[in-house]
C-alpha cells in the first residue's frame, strides 16, 4: 500500500468513526417534546418510592370553626415523603369514627389501627398515597346518650358543613390537596357509614368518593339526612359521579338489611356502586379486617379518575401548566 492509499484510508476510518459517535448521541439525547398535553399523575406507590419511609404517624389538629362556634379538632396523617416533594398533591380520605367517638380513633391501638393498613396498601400498590383525615363528628352535646346526634345540620350544631364544607376548606389551606371531588373520598363505621353518606351527598362538590362500613341509610330526623331518600333528589349528573362502596357483616342483621336495601336503590339509579358481606358483626374487629376493602376500591377510584382525566386532557390538547389542580 503505497502512501496516498493509506492517507485515503485513514481519513475514512477516522470519518466512520466521528458518524458512530454522532449516531450514538442523536440515539441518546433525543429532541425534548414541548407542550405535550398531559396531566399531573398521582403520586407514586409506596414501592414505587424507595427511599420514601413506611412508618407513618398522625396527630391531632386544632381550627376554629364557624358552623360549630367553637374550636374543632382532627386527626391527620401525610403521605410518605409529603415533606420531601413539595410540588407533589395528593388525594384525600376522610374517615369517620362512630357514635361517641372521637378523631383518635380510626388510628388508636385497639381500635382502628388505620395506618396499618394505610402502609400495607400503599407497598402493594393498591392505594396512592393520600393525605387522611379524621374530622370530630359530635355535636354539641358530644357523647350523649341521644341516638346518633352527629353528622347534620341540626339544633345542636352544623356537624354537616362544619366536616363536609368547612373542614374540607381547611384541609385544602393547610395541606397540598387535589382540588378535583373525584380525588376526595369519604368514609366511616356504624354511625359514620351514614355520616359519610349524609355528609358527602349535601357536599359532591368535594366528594365524589364514599364508602360505609355497617352503616345505615335512614335518620330519623327525616329525609333531608336519610340518604337512602334524599339520594332519589340528587341531579342525574351528580349521581353520575358518584362512586359507593358498602360493606356490612352477616351477623350485623340490622346493618346488612339497611345495606342490601341501599343497594337496590343505588342499583336502580345506576349509581357505580359496591355491596359486600363478610363474616362479622358490629366490633372493631370487623372494621379493621375490611378497611382494606374500601380502602382498596377507593384507590381504584383514583386511579380510574387520574386515567380520565388524562384522557380528557389529550382530546383538549390542555398544556400540564394548566392542569396542577387535578
Amino acid at each position: 500500500m503505497n502512501y496516498k492509499q493509506s492517507k485515503i484510508l485513514l481519513l475514512v476510518s477516522v470519518l466512520t468513526l466521528v458518524g458512530c459517535n454522532l449516531s450514538q448521541n442523536v440515539v441518546a439525547n433525543p429532541p425534548q417534546q414541548q407542550d405535550l398535553p398531559t396531566t399531573p399523575s398521582l403520586p407514586p406507590t409506596q414501592s414505587n418510592t424507595v427511599d420514601s419511609p413506611t412508618h407513618l404517624t398522625y396527630k391531632i389538629e386544632t381550627y376554629e370553626s364557624k358552623a360549630m362556634g367553637a374550636s374543632r379538632t382532627y386527626g391527620v396523617s401525610l403521605p410518605p415523603s409529603y415533606e420531601q416533594h413539595p410540588k407533589q398533591s395528593y388525594p384525600v380520605i376522610f374517615l369517620l369514627h362512630g357514635g361517641h367517638g372521637t378523631p383518635n380513633d380510626w388510628f388508636i391501638q385497639g381500635k382502628g389501627q388505620a395506618l396499618k393498613t394505610v402502609e400495607q396498601l400503599y407497598a402493594t400498590g393498591k392505594l396512592p398515597p393520600s393525605i387522611i383525615i379524621t374530622p370530630d363528628g359530635n355535636d354539641k352535646r358530644g357523647s350523649s346518650p341521644y341516638w346518633d346526634p352527629q353528622y347534620i345540620d341540626g339544633p345542636n350544631g352544623k356537624v354537616s358543613t362544619a366536616v363536609g364544607n368547612e373542614l374540607v376548606k381547611v384541609v385544602q389551606s393547610r395541606y397540598r390537596t387535589l382540588a378535583n371531588p373525584d380525588f376526595w373520598a369519604m368514609g366511616g363505621l356504624s354511625s359514620g357509614g351514614w355520616g359519610a353518606m349524609n355528609v358527602g351527598l349535601h357536599n359532591l362538590s368535594h366528594f365524589s368518593i364514599l364508602f360505609s362500613h355497617s352503616g345505615y341509610f335512614y335518620d330519623k330526623s327525616g329525609p333531608i339526612n336519610s340518604p337512602i331518600t334524599y339520594i332519589k333528589s340528587i341531579p342525574t349528573p351528580a349521581k353520575k359521579r358518584l362512586r359507593i362502596y358498602l360493606d356490612s357483616g352477616t351477623s350485623d342483621i340490622e346493618e346488612i338489611d339497611a345495606a342490601k336495601n341501599f343497594s337496590k336503590v343505588l342499583n336502580n339509579l345506576k349509581v357505580y356502586s359496591s355491596f359486600r358481606q363478610f363474616p362479622g358483626s358490629h366490633t372493631w374487629q370487623y372494621w379493621r379486617e375490611h378497611l382494606a376493602d374500601s380502602l382498596t376500591f377507593v384507590g381504584e377510584q383514583f386511579k380510574s379518575a387520574e386515567i380520565a382525566h388524562k384522557h380528557t386532557s389529550t382530546n383538549l390538547g390542555i398544556n400540564n401548566k394548566n392542569t396542577q389542580n387535578y
